[in-house]
């Protein structure tokens, strides 16, 4: 096996889906990055071959993965040592609506047409461009909107209501197991928790199927449910 010969293959293939990534346009990524994107390409091309090329050696194989794994590492080293660097190889979000106005210039490098705008500002709840103020397409392919202020949602502070702190739920049990760094985060015991189970009335963590708590509310519980084989049967009927 030529294995300077698989080299400069790989390499080739590297930088010629990069190279087609950007052809295609932000769109056609979808949610990945555009190296996740050529990740996807080429691994999966890769495992096609060790399944179904009898020619294709495990040796070979691999050494293909390991050299496009390094690849992929110093790249993604390059982007965190290098800020310059992410622009080209991460790309870079770009207005697609300013002020209001459709920037055409950007449409177009984005290969993108006023169809597939509108697409994508129906998926954020947007269903006429003058209610944008800016839409800015991000390297994933998606759009973020910024709606003018009378299309806006307005806030507790729009309408004086007194704000409340926000909490996170915090997991304390799933499928009948204990989360205990969740309860030492929260500064709660496993006494405790046992004592809010049995108020529900359940005997024991293991009924529970899920339970999470907020600072100042009762402990939410959800028990394993259990359904008779005659109400199954009544369902069924």
């Amino acid at each position: 096996m030529n294995y300077t010969s698989m080299f400069f293959e790989t390499l080739f293939g590297f930088a010629a889906l990069f190279l087609l990534t950007k052809v295609l346009g932000k769109t056609q990524i979808s949610q990945l990055t555009p190296f996740d994107f050529i990740a996807a390409l080429v691994l999966g091309e890769l495992v096609g071959n060790a399944l179904f090329d009898e020619k294709a050696g495990i040796m070979a194989i691999g050494f293909v993965i390991v050299l496009w794994g390094g690849l992929l590492f110093i790249v993604e080293i390059i982007t965190q040592k290098f800020k310059g660097s992410r622009n080209l190889l991460e790309g870079k979000p770009s207005f697609v609506i300013h002020k209001g106005k459709l920037i055409y210039e950007e449409l177009r490098k984005n290969k993108i047409d006023i169809g597939e705008l509108q697409h994508m500002l129906r998926m954020k709840d947007v269903f006429a461009i003058q209610e944008v103020e800016y839409a800015i397409m991000e390297p994933n392919g998606q759009v973020s909107v910024l709606k003018k202020s009378d299309f806006q949602t307005p806030t507790k502070q729009d309408l004086n209501i007194q704000p409340t702190v926000p909490q996170v739920a915090m997991t304390l049990i799933s499928d009948g197991e204990m989360i205990k760094d969740n309860l030492a985060e929260s500064d709660l015991t496993e006494q405790w928790l046992l004592n809010e189970v049995r108020a529900q009335g359940l005997q024991s963590v293991k009924e529970v199927f899920y339970a999470e708590w907020k600072q100042g509310q009762r402990l939410f519980v959800l028990p394993y449910t259990k359904i008779k084989n005659k109400d199954m049967a009544a369902k069924h009927n």
